[in-house]
């Protein structure tokens, strides 16, 4: 996924603006946004680096070697000021609004700003320590406060709006009026058409809110990082293949305990644990160790800070106009309504439920074989999951992952990348980077050599590092004044292999990491003008079609055959294995499935409740029950920590989109299996022109259907989970976008 807890480029409003921010430019020519910097500004950034404009080649990068956690306060709070500045000589101007002196003037504010916040959440997100979490409560409400100083500004709010409402508005070009109507939009959704009173409790909501989700993020993380699964002799590590062996012991020595091994709290160890320890206590303790973090009493305990941020965002959505927090969010995607992804993943989930007791009976018969005389319960499931695919298909993953090295991945990935979009990586060793594990590749065009951007990637897991895998955008392309490349990076939680042995992932590791990829290769595409619009700055519910789309290109011969090799002896996985994977593509996906819709499901309907105070376990418990959970399963994201929706706005009343993502994937990979295979030129020209170029510049149903020539079918996910369908249902938006055109 995107990164929902640090800003897309520094966008530093994102809270505020719910799904947009006033973007900055990166390498802006002297305008009246910023012909009046805040006093001593110049004289602050020699002494704090963080201030400095990035130096170097690439048209700058981040100087990550230079920063001390001290610089962050006093850089956030300079570069505000400055910012605060140049909004304020914007709404000030005499002169009459037009696109040029307000939509375009607010393009280029903020570009200090925006270069403090990309670095300040690296930090946040992959090297946070106490001292960071420090900086992190103080600065969250009042960066939070700064975001409603410009959204409530009302004489810059009518300039915006003079613009949004001028009959010139014809006369500038469609990107242009996209941007105009995303401006007007944004701030309207962050209310700055409200009366004083009501903007000075909004403003108030918005700062705890901030806090709430600092406060969460560091309980998670403080139950990831301070709770661990002790194998104490070599019997607790009995059914570990040999590199998850390797694995726990490595992550034993790295906390300095004596002992044959070491379970961390992350899904990339506590998955492939579950997957093969014979020893079912301890399978029972991971898990619960796994799926009760934030929700273990004391100190970090999120359930208190859940029904708080519930009732702040009700509050919140009612001074805006709407009925509940659901309503808000949607209004401004592709779903448009929460009946609409309710529909979508009600439809789903009825299969998917029926599936899963398939797979748990086959299951059950399998143990019961065995000698076992329990239930299957969830720690079970993907232990007795894997003997039942192997016994079936005769496919141990444990096999595929000896095929599956981490670094030939990445290259299989660049392979891809060259022959979709023509893209070629190339390492740049001499760019700074803020830990060593981390490196970086020049991206350029195959055919022209010219430069494209940056690609960091940031691999192994570490204390202080959130867990899961997403994508950051550092720098969004532009061409405002002069062409701006972007710098983007990946980031993942793989466990680190031993004295540099080949670091070897599962294959959902692999589907994970394309499609992670797929959302760097969506930033590296951008081909816009406007900063605000380019890359992943899309809607929820549209930004995870191209990672999701990626992921089909994994199991392509052309990737496996060249990249998917043994790490001893260097052969290709073997055809036969290949076509075992594929036999048994549709396995456990009633598990996959109903784990995300739980997770979706309860999302949403948390934040259909209104008003009304929530205890969040209870209303977890009884609302699954409801639903016919089975009791088998857990949600993918148990509600105290799901990190997607109550560390930030970011996927609150949104992780449906996953599922509305996927149906638009599916649906749209159709395209090249119906011309002349996944590496048609074609279609990839199409891909590329129609979606993954285009940013926000058009309205993304619009966009699809450039793409596809029709709108998106359900068929297709239906086929690729092996679920029963019923009519194929269509998904055609009914709002008017920017442009006023019917989508």
């Amino acid at each position: 996924m995107s990164n929902p807890f640090t800003f897309s480029g520094g966008r530093l409003l994102a809270h505020a603006l719910l799904t947009c921010s006033l973007a900055a430019n990166m390498n802006p020519t002297p305008s009246l946004a910023q012909t009046a910097p805040a006093a001593g500004f110049s004289a602050r950034a020699d002494l704090n680096p963080l201030l400095a404009p990035w130096a170097g080649p690439f048209g700058g990068v981040p100087a990550f070697d230079k920063v001390q956690v001290s610089q962050f306060k006093p850089a956030l709070e300079a570069a505000m000021a400055q910012n605060l500045t140049e909004v304020q000589a914007i709404a000030n101007d005499k002169k009459a609004p037009n696109f040029e002196n307000t939509i375009a003037a607010l393009e280029r504010a903020g570009h200090a700003l925006d270069q403090v916040q990309t670095v300040y959440g690296v930090w946040t997100g992959t090297m946070n320590n106490p001292e960071v979490q420090t900086v992190q409560r103080e600065m969250a409400p009042r960066m939070a406060a700064f975001g409603d100083q410009i959204t409530q500004n009302e004489p810059l709010f009518k300039r915006i709006e003079a613009v949004y409402n001028s009959p010139d508005k014809k006369k500038l070009t469609p990107e242009q009026q996209r941007l105009t109507w995303v401006y007007y939009n944004n701030f309207v959704r962050s209310g700055a058409k409200l009366d004083a009173k009501a903007k000075t409790r909004l403003s108030e909501i918005n700062q705890q809110l901030a806090s709430l989700f600092t406060r969460f993020s560091q309980n998670v993380l403080a139950d990831e990082t301070d709770s661990v699964l002790v194998l104490k002799t070599p019997a607790d590590l009995a059914g570990l293949p040999p590199s998850l062996r390797d694995d726990a012991a490595n992550a034993a020595t790295a906390r300095k305990l004596t002992a044959a091994g070491v379970i961390t709290n992350t899904r990339s160890s506590i998955d492939p644990f579950l997957t093969y320890s014979d020893q079912r206590k301890l399978r029972e303790k991971a898990w619960r160790m796994f799926v009760n973090r934030g929700d273990n009493g004391g100190e970090h305990d999120n359930n208190a800070l859940i029904t708080e941020i519930l009732q702040l965002r009700a509050e919140r959505a009612k001074l805006l106009g709407f009925p509940t927090h659901a309503h808000l969010r949607l209004d401004n995607t592709m779903a448009k309504t929460p009946e609409k992804a309710m529909a979508l993943m009600e439809e789903v989930w009825t299969p998917a439920v029926a599936r899963v007791k398939e797979e748990v009976a086959d299951m059950q018969a399998l143990a019961k074989k065995e000698g076992a005389t329990f239930k299957i319960e969830p720690w079970d499931y993907r232990y007795y999951g894997e003997k039942v695919r192997k016994a079936r298909y005769d496919l141990d993953q444990n096999e595929v992952k000896q095929y599956l090295q981490l670094d030939k991945m990445r290259e299989g990935m660049f392979w891809v990348a060259g022959e979709l979009l023509n893209f070629s990586f190339t390492p740049a060793p001499n760019v700074p980077v803020y830990h060593p594990d981390v490196k970086v590749w020049e991206v350029k065009d195959k055919t022209t050599g010219k430069h494209v951007g940056l690609w960091y990637f940031d691999p192994y897991a570490r204390p202080g590092k959130r867990s899961g895998a997403w994508m950051n955008a550092y720098r969004n392309q532009e061409r405002m004044d002069g062409e701006v490349t972007t710098i983007v990076s990946n980031n993942s939680n793989f466990v680190k292999g031993k004295d540099g042995a080949p670091t070897l992932i599962s294959w959902t590791d692999a589907t994970t990491l394309f499609h992670e990829f797929g959302h760097a290769l969506h930033g590296l595409s951008s081909n816009v003008t406007y900063p605000s619009l380019a890359g992943t700055s899309v809607v929820r519910d549209y930004v995870e079609f191209p990672s999701q789309l990626m992921e089909n290109w994994l199991p392509t011969p052309q990737v496996l055959q060249r990249f998917a090799v043994h790490y001893q002896t260097g052969k290709p996985i073997p055809q036969a294995l290949v076509d075992r994977i594929e036999k048994a593509s549709t396995f456990n996906q009633g598990f996959e499935t109903t784990e995300f819709l739980g997770s979706a499901l309860i999302d949403m309907k948390l934040h259909l409740a209104g008003d009304q105070k929530i205890d969040p376990d209870k209303f977890e418990r009884e609302t699954l029950t409801q639903l016919g959970m089975p009791s088998e399963i857990v949600m993918r994201h148990r509600t105290p920590q799901f990190s997607h929706v109550f560390s930030s706005d970011g996927y609150s009343a949104g992780y449906y989109s996953y599922l509305w993502s996927v149906v638009l994937a599916a649906d749209a990979f159709g395209a090249f299996t119906e011309a002349g295979g996944p590496y048609d030129k074609a279609v990839a020209k199409r891909l590329k022109d129609k979606i993954f170029s285009v940013g926000n510049t058009v309205d993304p149903a619009d966009a699809y259907r450039s793409f596809r020539g029709r709108d998106p079918k359900i068929d297709a996910l239906m086929r690729e989970r092996g679920f029963p369908m019923k009519d194929a249902k269509v998904s055609k938006p009914t709002d008017k976008n920017a442009t006023g055109k019917k989508s």
